[in-house]
């Protein structure tokens, strides 16, 4: 798709559950871009099997982002620079929490750089009440009955808990 006038840009992820913090960038990136594409991840070779569908991880983003106009939710199944190519995007916004994010993040930026160096890659620093943030760490709090309603939002947390019971 060739590139339009609008800056657009996509947040990609896996979203396996989105997060408070995850939400919180997509909406910071909202406010920067005239079009933000939440890429929801269908297969990771990173992460392990999804504790939840892919159509459900895109329902939870996209109930989730409701309220923010410029906001589209999109699976995606391809390399991430190839998404951003074909929605038009100019830039793939990520989170950064710490150190460890950080070593990954330069890691693929460079080989997202090598695939198409037009498409930049822009980084949020978490903010500061979600900088412990993570879908795994959620993941481990709610699978041993652990308080994770102000973490998520109370859609995913009640069926996060129901998944962790079966």
């Amino acid at each position: 798709m060739p590139r339009s006038d609008r800056a657009i840009a996509i947040c990609p992820g896996s979203y396996d559950p989105v997060t408070n913090g995850h939400l919180d960038v997509i909406r910071r990136a909202a406010g920067l871009y005239d079009e933000v594409v939440v890429a929801v991840v269908n297969r990771s070779v990173r992460k392990s099997n999804a504790i939840f569908g892919i159509e459900d991880r895109v329902g939870f983003v996209q109930r989730a982002t409701a309220d923010m106009g410029n906001v589209r939710v999109e699976p995606f199944s391809t390399l991430v620079v190839d998404f951003a190519r074909e929605q038009g995007a100019r830039a793939i916004v990520k989170g950064l929490r710490a150190i460890s994010d950080f070593e990954y993040e330069l890691e693929m930026n460079q080989l997202n750089r090598r695939q198409d160096p037009t498409i930049e890659s822009v980084y949020l620093m978490a903010s500061p009440q979600y900088s412990f943030l993570s879908s795994s760490g959620v993941k481990e709090l709610a699978t041993f009955g652990g308080k994770i309603d102000d973490l998520v939002p109370e859609e995913v947390a009640g069926r996060l808990q129901e998944q962790l019971q079966r």
